[in-house]
């Protein structure tokens, strides 16, 4: 699971790596329910991509799912991560990925509490490259009393039981999860992806790809 990372601000570097624009006002230091930046495949999309016409935009919205029939934003709290064996049937989630409302995370590292000595010390994971990291999520829009509509994002997660490196985080009595780090060659792929076919992109990212680093 994740609660914490830190999301890509260079605008260069999220210009090379992902193709968008840095949107307003966005944090870097994200935790629940604050605003940062998601990238879906482009509302006015076609087939081609042009120079005037972007195969996917980067946006601006909540870390954590506000889905369309709640009454505030503060389910936010709760939805910002969405397990993969379950976001079919859950009723926060199961809209979005029905519409196939494919997103993709932008973010330089995610924070994980490594509780081996007995207490959670919080624990920095990115890239051993030091590139970022692309990390499967599914969005949505949420029209607030005012007649506004905010948008918000959720990252997916998977089992980590096996996983040589997920495997150390969280309690010893809670099931290893570890969200969904995308190839970059799958970018495309995924944000296009229909039906069951999205399923085949989220599977475990190499161990040996990641780095852990006390903070």
């Amino acid at each position: 699971m994740c609660a914490h990372f830190e999301s890509v601000k260079d605008v260069d570097r999220l210009k090379s790596r992902f193709g968008v624009k840095l949107p307003s006002k966005v944090n870097f230091d994200v935790w629940p329910t604050y605003p940062s930046t998601f990238i879906r495949l482009s509302q006015e999309s076609t087939s081609l991509q042009t120079e005037n016409q972007p195969f996917q935009e980067a946006m601006a919205g909540s870390f954590g799912l506000i889905p369309h029939w709640s009454k505030d934003t503060k389910i936010a709290r709760h939805t910002y991560n969405a397990r993969v064996e379950t976001v079919a049937d859950k009723p926060a989630f199961k809209d979005a990925w029905r519409l196939k409302r494919l997103c993709i995370i932008p973010a330089e590292a995610i924070y994980e509490p490594d509780w081996r000595s007995g207490k959670a010390v919080s624990t920095k994971i990115h890239r051993i490259d030091l590139e970022p990291m692309g990390i499967a999520g599914i969005w949505t829009g949420w029209k607030a009393p005012n007649g506004k509509i905010e948008r918000s994002f959720s990252m997916l997660t998977i089992n980590a039981d096996n996983h040589s490196l997920m495997q150390n985080f969280h309690k010893p009595e809670e099931e290893k999860r570890m969200v969904v780090i995308l190839d970059e060659s799958n970018y495309s792929h995924w944000l296009n992806a229909k039906g069951e076919e999205c399923l085949k992109y989220l599977t475990p990212y190499p161990a040996s790809n990641l780095m852990a680093v006390v903070e």
